[in-house]
């Protein structure tokens, strides 16, 4: 029998105190690994590492503050002595358009959607050529593809996080580092669930979906997105590298719905 999938690895996951970034590192400690927990807010972040016990840690940073990156990486390798892999899920998903955008928003969003996983991944880089390799996993979203109209500064950073996907794959490859993204489609998180709230939804919205947005009947749960990560994390994946997989539940590209009159 197969051992677990991340023994003995070293996991950081950012945004890691709710969500998507929680159901990783709690996987992610189920397969094996050690985990570094990130939040901005102590008090979350020890809830999490205290749930995972021995195995995790945590580490308190904002991704707005340009030392935050170097900083992280740092507390990682004084707690553990290594990195394996390195989870960027950490995102602002701020609302806004062409008409309400202002520079401040803008650069925050991309501070922290952007800048901050660059930062982290070069951080990173010479604990993984040190070890003879490493993985980055790059949580995306299906909005790099378009995006909503009320998601502008978020669909730009998720595709350009999409083309620094795939630029580094190519760049390191020969150094046995894996670069892959994850663009996942709807899912109901505890932040998603208010969000849709404050947007006049209903309380029980997710009950009530269109097929159109969820064919299956409802839409993702963190944990799936979370199955996901870990295999991407793990040796089973092989050397992909490179690749921008795309978790929705229905294609992205070409997708044309019955048009109902």
């Amino acid at each position: 029998m197969p051992g677990p999938l991340l023994d003995n690895h070293v996991i950081l996951v950012t945004g890691s105190t709710t969500g998507i970034g929680r159901a990783i590192a709690r996987r992610c400690v189920a397969e094996g690994a050690r985990v570094m927990i990130h939040g901005r807010r102590e008090r979350a972040a020890q809830d999490v590492s205290r749930e995972l016990d021995d195995a995790a840690s945590y580490v308190v940073a904002d991704l707005e503050d340009a030392d935050s990156p170097q900083r992280i990486i740092d507390a990682v390798i004084d707690r553990f002595g290594r990195i394996d892999g390195l989870v960027n899920n950490a995102a602002l998903t701020t609302r806004s358009n062409l008409d309400t955008i202002d520079a401040a928003t803008f650069d925050r969003i991309i501070t922290v959607d952007l800048k901050a996983p660059l930062f982290l991944i070069q951080a990173a880089m010479p604990h993984f050529r040190a070890q003879g390799g490493g993985v980055v996993l790059n949580i995306g979203s299906i909005n790099a593809l378009g995006g909503e109209p009320n998601l502008l500064p978020y669909s730009i950073a998720k595709g350009g996080l999409m083309t620094m996907t795939r630029n580094l794959a190519d760049a390191h490859a020969h150094e046995q580092v894996r670069v892959n993204q994850l663009n996942v489609g709807w899912t109901l998180t505890e932040g998603e669930q208010q969000t849709k709230q404050d947007d006049g939804l209903p309380p029980d919205w997710e009950t009530q979906l269109p097929e159109r947005f969820a064919p299956s009947g409802r839409i993702f749960r963190p944990e799936e997105i979370a199955a996901h990560a870990v295999l991407w994390l793990s040796d089973e994946a092989g050397p992909v590298s490179g690749a921008v997989y795309e978790i929705e539940q229905y294609p992205m590209v070409g997708r044309n719905p019955e048009k109902e009159l």
